[in-house]
């Protein structure tokens, strides 16, 4: 048996308990890696104040900060960020777990954090959900849910790329200042420092996870059919479209304790489906046009990355209306090439007989 890899070392899953459900405790050693995010870091504007609110929160992280001590602060943009993480960090200890704010926070429609702490908590929640993972591919795919993809087209191939990684080499050549002024000279031409997830590379991946340098095949074959029967033909052995389905259905199941089948479509042919879910803004928009029989551009249309198909292991824990059919979920790009999945739409939007 292989043992299961501790990927994403920086994600700050090694610093949380588990309850007896397995969801995530936050622990004062979590606050504390919180804290030493870029956005909390002290620099050497920091006033004497700031210094003391931070060095003070690093002994004891759950301990009651004043309002005087926040007023206190001279830099404003530091006073906001002390009482935004203050807020994210009195929500997480109030609901006990990560998984539990997670829901409690999507589901209450006032998110009042800003997307980096979301980010976060997903990322440690999917570490969480992935634990025993041995395969690179769905470790890889699941970063879609909490890092932004550029799509990009190469020999073929339909690729996601880490945006930020991508457009930070496409800068600097991953050289930094040194690299951006090179490439503004023209002495040193953009290289692709990524490379394609493949079957020969996955212990590469697990040793450099957090790098984010590794490309996820996402290929399929679209027909010209643009309309309800559109389709799209899997042409890889090794999907990357396949490994987000075993994603989706993981997290479906660690937080809503319902047992789902993720599927890449082959075809859509059903003309009266009953419900759909798009995983990111672009495809719920497309989607609904659909549904609705509005007109859809071509251009439009050509963003959908792909479709599926989630289908409910116990039907009764369905919605009684829509009970044998199954849900839709698309998946598409901006008009800049960018996925930015938002994993809350298949928490929020399943036809659940019951939410618990």
């Amino acid at each position: 048996m292989t043992t299961p890899h501790d990927f994403w070392p920086r994600s700050g899953f090694q610093t949380l308990d588990h309850d007896a459900r397995g969801w995530l405790i936050p622990t004062d050693e979590y606050l504390r890696w919180l804290l030493a995010r870029p956005e909390l870091a002290l620099v050497p504007e920091s006033c004497a104040a700031e210094i003391a609110l931070h060095e003070s929160l690093k002994v004891s992280p759950a301990r009651v900060v004043t309002a005087t001590e926040l007023a206190a602060l001279q830099d404003d943009d530091a006073r906001e960020n002390y009482t935004v993480f203050l807020r994210f960090r009195d929500g997480l200890l109030a609901a006990g777990t990560l998984e539990a704010y997670y829901l409690q926070l999507m589901r209450g429609g006032a998110v009042n954090v800003p997307a980096v702490f979301i980010d976060a908590v997903v990322q440690a929640l999917l570490r969480n959900v992935l634990d025993d993972c041995n395969d690179a591919f769905e470790a890889r795919a699941a970063e879609m849910l909490f890092r932004p993809q550029r799509i990009t087209l190469q020999d073929g191939q339909m690729l996601a790329g880490d945006r930020a990684t991508l457009d930070m080499l496409n800068e600097t050549a991953g050289l930094g200042e040194v690299g951006r002024l090179l490439l503004q000279s023209g002495a040193l031409q953009p290289t692709a420092q990524v490379k394609v997830l493949s079957a020969d590379n996955p212990a590469q991946y697990w040793q450099e996870s957090d790098r984010h340098h590794f490309l996820l095949d996402l290929t399929h074959e679209l027909t010209q059919d643009l309309s309800h029967g559109l389709t799209f033909k899997m042409t890889r052995a090794r999907s990357g479209l396949k490994a987000l389905a075993r994603v989706l259905e993981s997290w479906v199941a660690h937080l809503l304790g319902v047992q789902v089948q993720i599927e890449p479509v082959h075809q859509v042919t059903d003309s009266a489906w009953r419900w759909h879910v798009g995983l990111d803004v672009e495809s719920t928009a497309i989607l609904n046009d659909l549904y609705q029989d509005r007109p859809v551009e071509a251009e439009r249309m050509q963003r959908l990355v792909s479709l599926f198909t989630l289908t409910f292991a116990n039907p009764a824990e369905m919605r009684a209306d829509v009970v044998g059919k199954p849900v839709y979920l698309g998946l598409a790009t901006n008009a800049e090439g960018v996925v930015r999945i938002k994993p809350q739409n298949l928490l929020l939007n399943l036809p659940l007989a019951s939410v618990s």
